[in-house]
């Protein structure tokens, strides 16, 4: 085990947990070291990270926010969600355009003229392809290949952007829920979320997506006259974008509703399985974490985690030599780090110092 070099997904944030200086012993301490190396431990245990990028407090008339949880929760998460909503809706709306204008030329059960041309360009995007309506010309042909793939790249972004943030502004409103009789504050809400991140994502999309499925399937059957085999048939074929065509929605009311829903169901899927991916690799993950930390050390783990080759093992070594058991970060990921420090340590003392910095800043 003390070759594993695997690489994390956040190999850097960890490390800034770490007072680097303790990776530069060069020799044996004297008595004063070792008592500096205790003092440096005990920062160690205590010490903050740097502040991450994704979750940096946000600042307004300079001076920090006073609200922690609303700003470090849903301050920096995604970019704007009003961002995706714009090209969403330009997306439609040209869509919408160019299919009225052409409408003489696709073919189907038509309703009204506009909303057929919008439904048309929802099913398009979303890859469901009733098959109701088709193209009937070789410029429709061509417009609806366009539509497609921009589409499906347009569903890429909100599955990435709005939908992640939709879901996590609800979790604060899950764990309240599920701690009902406790009173939660910011703090550990914060908490509950770092921990169960995902699980609680998994189970907001999983409750989302089983009320599209019913609300879908009451709604063609009191609408679409279908009965309720065909109704949940067809709700399923529609949100998972099989789309056979056998059923779909024929009337105005029905297409009116389809426009909404079928956006929403589809993107509802894709976070769901989304989520159930990563919901099965942090498990895994967890758990390779937890074998680590309850496994026995060895010698053999000892000499691999002694970096300085001095016989003994400090706390910024065993920490490092964890960390690359956990797959948290490679010896790629300290090379690069120690490289940086070896640049900043301008009097190669071992130490990064306020002069240090002074000195290392272009002039």
């Amino acid at each position: 085990m003390g070759s594993t070099t695997c690489t994390g997904s956040e190999p850097f944030p960890v490390l800034t947990n770490i007072n680097i200086h303790l990776l530069r012993i060069t020799s044996k301490d004297t008595a004063p070291q070792k008592g500096k190396r205790r003092l440096s431990q005990r920062r160690l245990l205590r010490s903050r990270s740097a502040p991450h990028t994704d979750h940096a407090p946000l600042v307004r008339n300079g001076n920090e926010s006073s609200n922690p949880l609303s700003e470090s929760m849903f301050g920096n998460l995604h970019p704007s969600f009003r961002k995706v909503a714009i090209i969403l809706i330009i997306y439609l709306g040209i869509g919408t355009l160019i299919f009225y204008l052409v409408r003489n030329q696709i073919k189907g059960m038509k309703t009204d003229k506009f909303l057929d041309a919008l439904y048309f360009t929802i099913v398009t995007m979303t890859t469901v392809g009733y098959g109701d309506l088709v193209p009937n010309s070789d410029l429709t042909k061509l417009l609806a290949c366009a539509f497609v793939f921009s589409g499906m790249a347009l569903m890429g972004l909100i599955l990435s952007k709005a939908a992640d943030y939709l879901v996590e502004k609800q979790e604060v409103l899950l764990i309240k829920a599920i701690h009902m009789h406790q009173k939660v504050g910011p703090s550990e809400i914060l908490k509950e979320l770092e921990t169960n991140k995902t699980r609680y994502k998994f189970i907001l999309v999983l409750f989302v997506l089983l009320i599209l499925v019913i609300a879908g399937t009451i709604f063609l059957v009191a609408v679409e006259k279908l009965d309720v085999i065909d109704a949940l048939y067809c709700v399923c074929s529609t949100i998972t974008t099989l789309g056979y065509g056998d059923k779909s929605f024929s009337t105005q009311a029905g297409r009116i509703f389809a426009v909404f829903w079928i956006l929403t169901g589809t993107i509802c899927v894709a976070q769901f399985f989304l989520y159930m991916a990563e919901l099965n690799t942090e498990s895994r993950q967890k758990a390779l974490v937890n074998w680590v930390l309850t496994r026995k050390m060895t010698n053999h783990d000892l000499e691999a985690a002694d970096l300085d080759e001095d016989g003994t093992v400090g706390a910024a070594e065993f920490v490092i030599y964890k960390l690359k058991e956990m797959g948290k970060i490679s010896q790629e990921d300290i090379t690069l780090v120690m490289k940086e420090f070896e640049e900043l340590d301008i009097d190669q003392s071992g130490t990064l110092s306020v002069s240090d910095i002074t000195l290392a800043q272009p002039s």
